[in-house]
């Protein structure tokens, strides 16, 4: 399953480059999850607590960089876990770029998400929708720690902003967006424009 979105940070691509280094630092803008566990070079352990409707996931597994290119400012992360109650396992290819803006810098995020077990039960628009929530989130969030190292605060001392990653909060904003599409898809306005007719 592929998945994509991107954000904008205000923070110049040196500064974001320089951010997106400290993988632990990073993990924590992610709601319910921590890699503070270092096992090797770019190798980090820790684990990843989701919340899809009534079911709460807590996965523990390890994330490593691929490549790094400082360059064309990219990354690329294989991250993979299994269910701590043994109720599945994810599997994670992230790419993500950054490139600069007029006001900041825009990260793209792609992300090759494969799921067994419990999770996989909810299908590719829930699992979605609930990634786009958390990545929501961990723009506010990583904004917040970056906003934190510019002004020389300890990023740790910041609050996150974001919602809870509770498996409510989560999927009440995902059962959102999913009617969000559905009311767009029946009941706007006809317009032989926007479909080429």
């Amino acid at each position: 399953m592929l998945i994509t979105d991107d954000f904008e940070v205000d923070h110049p691509i040196d500064k974001v480059w320089e951010f997106f280094q400290d993988i632990p630092g990073v993990a924590k803008c992610l709601p319910g999850t921590q890699l503070d566990e270092e096992i090797g070079p770019d190798q980090y352990a820790g684990g990843v607590v989701i919340g899809l409707g009534p079911v709460k996931l807590e996965f523990s597994g390890e994330a490593e960089i691929l490549e790094r290119n400082a360059e064309d400012h990219t990354l690329k992360i294989d991250a993979a876990g299994a269910e701590k109650k043994g109720r599945g396992q994810a599997q994670m290819l992230v790419d993500a770029g950054l490139t600069p803006t007029a006001g900041g810098t825009k990260v793209e995020v792609s992300m090759d998400l494969n799921l067994s077990g419990a999770a996989a039960q909810y299908g590719r628009g829930l699992v979605s929708d609930v990634t786009a929530v958390l990545l929501r989130d961990f723009a506010v969030n990583a904004e917040a720690r970056m906003d934190a190292i510019a002004e020389g605060r300890n990023p740790d001392d910041v609050t996150a902003t974001a919602s809870s990653p509770s498996g409510f909060a989560i999927g009440l904003a995902a059962a959102k967006m999913a009617l969000l599409r559905v009311f767009r898809r029946f009941f706007m306005p006809y317009d032989p424009a926007l479909v080429g007719g």
